[in-house]
C-alpha cells in the first residue's frame, strides 16, 4: 500500500513538472487586454521593449479616422503620437510643451512628442463603428469582435507566468 502512494505521488509530481517545463515557453511580458470593470480576460499579445501598438476608430463626431500609438518603453505603455484627419469634441487642438505637428502625405495630422507613460489605459469599444488594435505590423484585430461592443478595455503591459 506504501509502495503504492509513493508511485502515485512520484507520478504525480512528474507530471506537474512536465506540464511546467511545456509552459514553460509561454511565460514573459505581455499586452494585456480585460475588462476594466469586471476584469474578464480578453486576449494578450506578446511585447518586447521598443514594440508598438495602436487602437484606431472612427471618431463618433466628425466620422473620420483617429489612429493612438503607442510603445513599450521601461516596461510600461508610452503614448507616442495620435494621427486624425479633422477637429471634433476631444481631439487635441492645442500643443503643449515638446509636442509638435506634422501633416501625413494623405493630409492627416500627427501630433507627437508626448512622452507620456498610460498607466490605465482605457478604451470604450464603439457600438456604431469598430475600434482596431494592431501590434507592431501584425493584422488589424477587432476589439469589438474580441471584446464585445460597448466593453470597457483595459490594456496593460505586464510579466505573465502563462
Amino acid at each position: 500500500m506504501r509502495r503504492k502512494c509513493v508511485c502515485l505521488g512520484l507520478a504525480a509530481l512528474l507530471l506537474g513538472l512536465l506540464a511546467l517545463l511545456t509552459s514553460w515557453e509561454c511565460h514573459g511580458w505581455y499586452l494585456v487586454l480585460r475588462n476594466a470593470d469586471t476584469g474578464q480576460y480578453y486576449g494578450r499579445y506578446a511585447m518586447d521593449e521598443g514594440d508598438w501598438f495602436s487602437v484606431s476608430f472612427v471618431h463618433s463626431v466628425n466620422k473620420s479616422p483617429v489612429t493612438d500609438c503607442y510603445q513599450i518603453r521601461d516596461r510600461a505603455i508610452y503614448v507616442e503620437k495620435t494621427i486624425y484627419y479633422d477637429f471634433g469634441a476631444g481631439v487635441q487642438t492645442q500643443l503643449e510643451g515638446e509636442e509638435t505637428l506634422s501633416y501625413g502625405e494623405d493630409g492627416s495630422m500627427i501630433v507627437s512628442g508626448f512622452d507620456r507613460e498610460m498607466p490605465d489605459l482605457t478604451y470604450f469599444v464603439g457600438t456604431v463603428s469598430d475600434h482596431t488594435l494592431t501590434v507592431n505590423d501584425g493584422e488589424p484585430v477587432s476589439l469589438r469582435a474580441l471584446c464585445g461592443r460597448s466593453s470597457k478595455v483595459r490594456f496593460r503591459y505586464q510579466f505573465c507566468w502563462f
